[in-house]
């Protein structure tokens, strides 16, 4: 699947629905949709984005879901089963698709970063995790945080709180194997049911 740089950026601004089901535990929580994630309609899409590999390696999803079928067919019922049937649920800070997360003011990740609290106080997940430090830091003004388990003081509406390595191909500090026990650690802690990791 490859799309031109016009077909991209005719997505620009669009939104994609969040990724749920009825039993939450681990909210992920993304900065917002890059254009080949609106253009698919699948969070985390962009074939260089690690996030789908990550938690395959890492047992996160089951050992019969090839990570690249959660990659292209997110919006498929069999595909978003494989998440949502272990409590897992994925939602971004700014709704609205753009080609670098940098284009974003202050205000948007502000005024996200409400609308994300009130999304967890809803749904009241187990545990709520910030995909890319950067996400937490801006749409909470914490610009000291660090990636990990968060201080319950905080905790986003009260919600046990941690912030994750971004998947990003950009992020050269990590690789798939790190980005996978990362998110293994991170969603055993909000009681996902896991698969022996694939290390």
């Amino acid at each position: 699947m490859g799309f031109t740089r016009e077909e991209l950026e005719s997505f620009r601004d669009a939104t994609v629905p969040d990724l749920v089901g009825d039993d939450v535990r681990l909210l992920l929580v993304g900065i917002n949709p890059g254009l080949w994630t609106a253009a698919t309609a699948t969070h985390f899409a962009h074939p260089g984005n690690r996030f789908y590999p990550a938690l395959h390696l890492g047992g996160v999803t089951p050992a019969d879901v090839d990570p690249d079928r959660l990659r292209t067919d997110g919006h498929d019922p069999a595909t978003r089963a494989a998440l949502t049937g272990r409590g897992i649920a994925i939602t971004n800070v700014v709704a609205r698709a753009t080609a670098r997360a940098s284009e974003l003011s202050r205000d948007e990740l502000r005024a996200g970063g409400e609308r994300v609290a009130a999304k967890v106080a809803a749904r009241r997940p187990r545990l709520v995790a910030y995909v890319g430090i950067t996400a937490y830091r801006d749409a909470y003004g914490r610009r000291s945080a660090q990636v990990g388990r968060q201080p319950q003081d905080e905790w986003v509406a009260g919600v046990e709180t941690w912030a994750v390595p971004n998947p990003s191909g950009l992020n050269a500090h990590e690789t798939v194997g790190s980005l996978a026990r990362a998110y293994r650690e991170v969603a055993g802690a909000a009681g996902v049911d896991l698969d022996p990791p694939r290390w």
